[in-house]
């Protein structure tokens, strides 16, 4: 058993000096059989430390439904690192942002109108309590106090950038001493008066977070700690990306210059990010600092860190092990040998299904005088469909689907009419109604809520309504589509009047019933067995249609391919235009051709020797339908 304090302006462990050196990697980013080789690396560049936030919507994914297993094992991750003589901060704040989805809270917390989050709002911290009942009982006997390797546990992050309730910082660290977390407590904010102000806790050791001029932030900790040690619990080595803007890089010389100037100041340091890994599945966020700049984030968290996105050392590595071999007498650890790469060439993905189709297999119909957000309908991640019927005849009118969360598909009878999307871009567009009416559908994707600043508040689908011209639309059929997991489907083979050739109806329905299904799990919702099924079983003639070029309709594809052998290798996503991938059942996240990001990295534990299965929900139109498997990333690389 260890014992990690604080003294004076020293951490102290087992009675000596020690200094943090700490890099972040969060187990939910990282598949899990990659753990110890992600582990093993940051111990060879002379880290004796592992960050890592916990994310209650991973392990809360609704409400009183709790997981801890696969990559939400949160607990066999510190173990692990515990294993291989590793320290572990946690930072199992309710709130996290870390460009994860929602700043880590649930989705499900949107469905009360009336919740006001961080703060000492009483349905808040109800919420927070049920949680914390579930995650602290696990976390206490990996404490160092118990003989685990947790050292630090964290009460809010950067908590003076958001807020300003003392009493509830008050509250998280009752909320921690209570259930037993006897481990030194600590917040972490930007290192300036009104941040620390409204974030630090009285009698609570306070880090500051920043990417430069450590002698200043420094400073400033200094004025409201003067006898404190001096941390860093976030080094911002590199940066996140958004879609459609350039991708981050920062040089490897002027990370370990920054590095050195804390080293010798005395302080500790913790990198984020050592490793950053994937926004697997739906789990990538959104950042929004003013009210009409809505930026989702891309899938992969590469960030330019030390490891890049498939765990690789970079530059930047071995820069800062060569300063960190002269603060430490620790002798670095010989490097795991690197990761096999593969590309397994072009894969033909001959299996199609229009979304169209499919709904009643997909959702149950829900019938609602005007359009509701998701989290209303008890749906948390993915697509959400709204239907209506409008009476004609309307000259070309502008349609407006106003507060739209986050981008709007809208078709006329089928006929594919344009994009609204969130504000700064396109937030109406023109129809026309012919004499006999027509049905209007509204296919919404939720590209992420919104993890950092004052919009936190980010329901998602049609929030307030739709306009036609200034004219309300009422009487809806509204289908979600999670495109998560599904029960209670049989399937059926026949065929369907589809728009542009004769295709298979794959699906039929009998939902039990009518809550959508929704997804399990934010970092790995994967795709529903009885879905690729259903595809499979699709009408043999309908598997050699080729999509026409340029037809904008939301469809499936399915394909497979074989493997002798399982290594990392890459998606290149050339030729489609926006969506979702699957993996053997397993969802990579989304991409969109808008870049940076072109590839999706597939790391070789999802892939099986033989035979392997890939499906891609496309939104708009593909070149072909076919992929290309590459053994190299391709970030900041234009498509083609």
């Amino acid at each position: 058993m260890g014992v990690f304090a604080v003294e004076g302006s020293a951490f102290i462990y087992d009675g000596e000096p020690v200094r943090l050196l700490s890099g972040a990697m969060h187990y939910f980013r990282i598949v899990p059989e990659l753990w110890r080789d992600r582990l093993l690396k940051l111990k060879a560049c002379g880290l004796n430390t592992v960050e890592t936030y916990v994310a209650w919507n991973v392990h809360e994914p609704n409400e009183d439904e709790f997981r801890f297993e696969g990559m939400a094992d949160v607990c066999a991750y510190i173990a692990l690192a515990g294993s291989l003589g590793l320290h572990v901060i946690v930072r199992p704040s309710p709130y996290i942002c870390a460009e994860f989805e929602f700043g880590g809270l649930p989705a499900w917390l949107l469905a009360d109108s009336d919740m006001q989050l961080r703060c000492s709002h009483p349905a808040f911290l109800r919420k927070v309590d049920a949680y914390y009942d579930e995650l602290l009982p696990r976390l206490k006997p990996l404490l160092c106090t118990n003989g685990g390797p947790i050292i630090a546990v964290q009460i809010e992050n950067e908590y003076g950038s958001y807020g300003n309730d003392a009493r509830y910082l008050e509250y998280l660290r009752q909320a921690l001493l209570v259930r037993g977390i006897d481990v030194p407590l600590f917040t972490s904010d930007g290192p300036t008066d009104a941040l620390l102000q409204g974030g630090s806790v009285p009698g609570v050791l306070a880090t500051v977070n920043f990417g430069s001029n450590p002698g200043s932030s420094f400073d400033k900790l200094k004025e409201y700690r003067p006898n404190a040690p001096l941390m860093c619990m976030e080094y911002w080595n590199g940066w996140f990306d958004h879609w459609g803007k350039p991708h981050h890089t920062r040089g490897a010389a002027e990370v370990a210059a920054v590095l050195e100037e804390m080293l010798s100041a005395g302080a500790s340091v913790n990198f984020y990010l050592f490793h950053g890994g994937t926004n697997f599945g739906f789990g990538s966020g959104a950042n929004c600092q003013e009210p009409n700049l809505y930026e989702p984030t891309i899938t992969s968290y590469d960030y330019d860190a030390l490891l890049d996105e498939s765990g690789e050392p970079t530059d930047k590595y071995f820069a800062v092990r060569e300063v960190i071999a002269r603060y430490s007498n620790v002798e670095p650890l010989p490097l795991p040998p690197a990761a096999d790469r593969q590309a397994y060439g072009r894969v033909e993905l001959s299996e199609q299904a229009d979304l169209f189709e499919q709904l009643d297999v997909l959702s149950a119909p829900i019938r609602s005088v005007a359009p509701m957000p998701m989290e209303k309908l008890g749906q948390n991640y993915g697509y959400i469909l709204y239907t209506t019927r409008v009476s004609g005849p309307r000259p070309e009118e502008r349609l407006f689907v106003q507060e739209v969360r986050d981008r709007a598909l809208v078709f006329v009878d089928g006929a594919y009419q344009g994009v609204i999307e969130r504000a700064p871009t396109m937030q109406s567009l023109p129809i026309a109604i012919p004499a006999e009416g027509a049905r209007l559908d509204i296919l919404v994707e939720n590209m992420g809520r919104i993890n950092y600043g004052p919009y936190l508040k980010d329901a998602k689908g049609i929030t307030e309504g739709v306009r036609l011209g200034f004219q309300f639309l009422f009487d809806w059929t509204i289908r979600p589509l999670p495109l998560a997991d599904l029960s209670g489907l049989h399937y059926a083979r026949g065929r369907s009047a589809d728009r542009s050739s004769d295709r298979s109806i794959v699906y039929s329905a009998n939902l039990s019933t009518g809550r959508p299904a929704d997804s399990s799990i934010v970092l790995s919702a994967g795709l529903p067995t009885n879905l690729t099924a259903a595809l499979s079983a699709a009408h043999p003639d309908s598997r050699t249609a080729g999509l026409p070029a340029a037809t904008e309709e939301p469809r499936f594809y399915k394909g497979t391919f074989q493997t002798a052998s399982c290594a990392d290798t890459f998606l290149d996503m050339q030729g489609w235009t926006k969506g979702v991938v699957f993996v053997n059942g397993f969802h990579l996240g989304r991409y969109w051709n808008k870049g940076p990001q072109r590839t999706l990295y597939v790391p070789a534990p999802l892939l099986r020797k033989g035979g392997n299965e890939i499906v891609i929900f496309e939104l708009h139109h593909t070149r072909e339908a076919a992929v290309v498997f590459t053994d190299r990333p391709m970030l900041g690389q234009p498509y083609e």
